[in-house]
């Protein structure tokens, strides 16, 4: 089975900066949706972004808007999630997904049940 893997997390202040990447073998990824869900405690869980790799597509949650930035390497190896003036309220785990491809409207749907998960990587934001 394909593995999905998660780094990057950790603890930062408020207002600081994080980087999360994820990589999966056997992926190829411009056949997939490859994106990042989060979940709080208590709370359910929240697509945050998506990339489609094979026509440049990415797509954000208002929440983060203007300070998460989803990429990937040019090898297409790796995806990362580039997070800046990060909020408490970004404290979650954060998991990589593989999917099918469509906007964060549709993937929030499909890739509870279609997709692959990574096991999670927990960010904390102090305040």
């Amino acid at each position: 089975e394909a593995l999905v893997v998660e780094s990057g997390g950790g603890l930062v202040q408020a207002g600081g900066s994080l980087r999360l990447s994820c990589s999966a073998s056997e992926f190829a990824f411009d056949a997939y949706g490859i994106g990042w869900f989060r979940q709080a405690p208590g709370k359910e869980r929240e697509g945050v972004s998506c990339i489609s790799t094979s026509d440049g597509m990415t797509d954000y949650a208002d929440s983060v808007k203007g300070r998460f930035t989803i990429s990937t390497d040019n090898a297409k190896t790796t995806v990362y999630l580039q997070m800046n003036n990060l909020k408490p309220e970004d404290t979650a785990v954060y998991y990589c997904v593989f999917g099918p491809r469509g906007p964060l409207r549709e993937v929030v749907s499909t890739w509870p049940i279609y997709g692959s998960w990574g096991q999670g990587t927990q960010v904390t934001v102090s305040s």
